[in-house]
């Protein structure tokens, strides 16, 4: 399960996407924000690339609402994030991911919070969650890698000096330079 951004966070999400083995990543769920039309376009693209022919091609794309607006105030986005995450408990129950895979949008919240419950709850132990912080985060985490420091499996940074001030929160933090 791949959750999508806008803008800068799709593109630096496909070109990780692209890089993994379509075979053993596969199927391949979208999760996007349902006012995110560009990304919808884009991650069609990119996997017509991967495999042109739409009878083999092994991808669906998940709409959910949008948890936070760029420059929505911190205090309406509670609502927002809250209906998103109720939107997002079926998704993930259903689709039973063994792969969350996000760069930082605020769409991945809810995405990443509900698995990480449905793991505490046993419904899916076999869940990793996967947080790479976006290229352009050099001196400071996202909301999003602020608030999902803590649940995810993985945390990757890209720049050393996010790595170092990263590190002494939590020791396992990677950084794979850019990507």
């Amino acid at each position: 399960m791949i959750v999508m951004g806008s803008g800068g966070h799709t593109a630096e999400m496909l070109r990780i996407v692209e890089r993994l083995d379509g075979e053993r990543y596969s199927p391949r769920q979208y999760v996007i924000a349902s006012t995110d039309k560009t990304s919808v376009v884009k991650v069609i693209e990119s996997e017509v690339r991967r495999q042109p022919d739409t009878q083999k091609q092994t991808y669906d794309i998940i709409t959910i609402p949008r948890s936070r607006d760029v420059h929505q105030s911190y205090l309406s986005s509670v609502a927002t994030t809250v209906l998103a995450l109720v939107n997002c408990v079926p998704i993930v129950l259903k689709a039973r991911p063994e792969l969350i895979l996000t760069n930082g949008p605020g769409t991945c919240v809810p995405v990443c919070l509900v698995a990480f419950l449905a793991r505490l709850l046993f419904l899916n132990t076999k869940c990793r969650i996967v947080f790479v912080e976006s290229f352009c985060r050099v001196r400071s985490l996202s909301l999003s890698g602020r608030i999902l420091l803590y649940i995810v499996d993985m945390f990757v940074v890209q720049w050393p000096e996010l790595l170092e001030k990263t590190a002494t929160t939590r020791q396992d933090v990677h950084c794979f330079g850019r990507l």
